[in-house]
């Protein structure tokens, strides 16, 4: 495992006390939150913090590469060295959508340590801003106790209300590419598409789009199957009123064999640093 090394140190202008982090995924609601505290408190203060899990989409990459050059502020990239398949090996457990280590590891504890590696970002001098917008406030609690003692703001959770839709489109009016994943009908522009908190209806679009993806998941899920010795998946099977597990192989059957029976609305969603991580780094 690599350490998290930062490209560029924050910058600090005279007459400004505050450093402003903006937690950068690489999707839309982060380069909203972005232009959003650019406009408010200026680029010079501003850093755009983006932690690499390293299976990311080809587009995630060309889009923070456009919207750097568009916000005026550099992209400052940490990565662990792992990719989430390899995170999970260590662990011993197998991320699925109720806990992912992926987010703690890859994420949370890269960005935590670049902010605790950097003294110009004292507690009491930084502010760190997330992309959770209004219609996840169920989400911040979590979310804000896993940055303590850093405070961390929603500005996309205040007027005007914007769903993603429309800041896509206020991207490409920036001249910015509309990600492939977003085309595709992936609701994040993470991981690949290959997020392990994700639902049913995730992984079948990944294997009509990305069947080489979707193979390498399979492949790592089933490698853990062996090291563990146990039954374990990414994924549910909720029919007939229990809960069992649901490797990818058997998605796939089924959605070779009998695709009327698949959960075509089970889209599941990126969990990082909820609540569970939190207390994880606590303890």
């Amino acid at each position: 495992m690599t350490q998290p090394i930062p490209i560029r140190r924050a910058a600090r202008t005279p007459g400004r006390d505050l450093t402003h982090v903006v937690m950068w995924s690489g999707g839309i609601t982060s380069w909203a939150t972005a232009r959003h505290v650019i406009a408010q408190h200026g680029a010079a203060s501003t850093v755009l913090l983006f932690a690499d899990t390293l299976i990311e989409d080809e587009d995630l990459y060309t889009f923070n590469e456009q919207a750097s050059a568009q916000l005026g502020v550099p992209i400052t990239r940490v990565a662990d060295g792992r990719d989430p398949w390899q995170v999970f090996e260590d662990k011993r457990w197998l991320g699925n959508t109720q806990l992912a280590h992926c987010a703690l590891e890859l994420k949370l504890k890269m960005c935590r340590h670049w902010l605790a590696g950097n003294p110009d970002l004292a507690f009491d001098n930084t502010v760190l801003y997330v992309g959770l917008d209004w219609s996840e406030p169920e989400r911040i609690p979590g979310n804000r106790a896993s940055w303590e003692p850093w405070r961390a703001e929603y500005p996309l959770t205040e007027p005007p209300y914007r769903d993603k839709d429309q800041l896509r489109g206020e991207a490409r009016a920036a001249g910015l590419i509309d990600p492939r994943l977003y085309r595709l009908g992936f609701a994040h522009n993470n991981c690949g598409g290959m997020c392990v908190k994700g639902g049913q209806a995730q992984w079948i679009r990944l294997l009509k789009v990305f069947p080489e993806r979707y193979a390498r998941a399979e492949a790592a899920e089933a490698k853990m199957r062996r090291l563990l010795g146990k039954d374990v998946s990414i994924l549910r099977d909720r029919r007939g009123g229990q809960t069992k597990p649901l490797t990818l192989a058997t998605l796939r059957h089924r959605i070779e064999e009998q695709p009327e029976q698949l959960d075509l609305f089970d889209e599941g969603g990126c969990g990082c640093f909820t609540t569970t991580a939190a207390q994880e780094v606590a303890a």
